[in-house]
């Protein structure tokens, strides 16, 4: 085999695979809570069999799914905070959070099912939690921090779950949600630290 011939393999599988995630992505995207390999390889304009040379299996398809938005949200996460003071910036931090939520709650809804039976995507999700509350703690003053109460309770209103509780179960537009979170952190964190 040329050179050639092994380059032009090598794109074409890159590509295949590249597909295949992006179908999964779109898959999720449109509310398909659980995608199968068919669907994904019709969307993909690929064989089964092309699916499953890529992925020995569904969960390492999650997993790559789950590497392609983390590295998106790790890209806005790494913006430096605007806000001179810890309130402006927790407020950012309300507004920076609901837009990638709403990115990737059809996604968290997907892996929320299979999660379970998942180590892969029981470490992803608390690879997440650690990962939001990291960015909490560095914007935090030393009083907050010090507080474990308050921290917790800021934890929890800043987290996924009680985005997703907003917005899934309460039924609240996004702006309703940003405001509703605003609300109960201001009350929160009281005048400023």
């Amino acid at each position: 085999m040329t050179p050639v011939e092994t380059d032009g393999r090598r794109l074409r599988s890159q590509d295949s695979r590249a597909r295949i995630v992006a179908a999964m992505l779109a898959l999720t995207r449109e509310g398909a809570r659980s995608p199968s390999a068919e669907q994904v390889a019709i969307r993909a304009g690929v064989g089964l069999r092309t699916v499953f040379r890529h992925f020995s299996d569904m969960e390492s398809l999650y997993r790559e799914m789950h590497d392609a938005i983390e590295a998106e949200l790790r890209a806005a996460a790494a913006q430096p905070f605007r806000g001179a003071t810890w309130r402006e910036r927790v407020l950012e931090l309300i507004e920076r959070r609901a837009a990638g939520f709403e990115v990737i709650a059809p996604f968290r809804r997907a892996a929320d099912l299979r999660r379970p039976a998942s180590p892969q995507l029981q470490a992803a999700h608390a690879e997440l939690a650690e990962a939001l509350r990291e960015i909490l703690t560095r914007i935090a003053p030393a009083a907050v921090r010090g507080d474990k109460a308050r921290f917790e309770a800021l934890d929890l209103l800043l987290s996924y779950e009680a985005w997703s509780r907003l917005r899934d179960d309460q039924g609240l537009t996004p702006p309703q949600a940003r405001a509703a979170l605003a609300c109960a952190v201001t009350a929160l964190i009281g005048p400023e630290d």
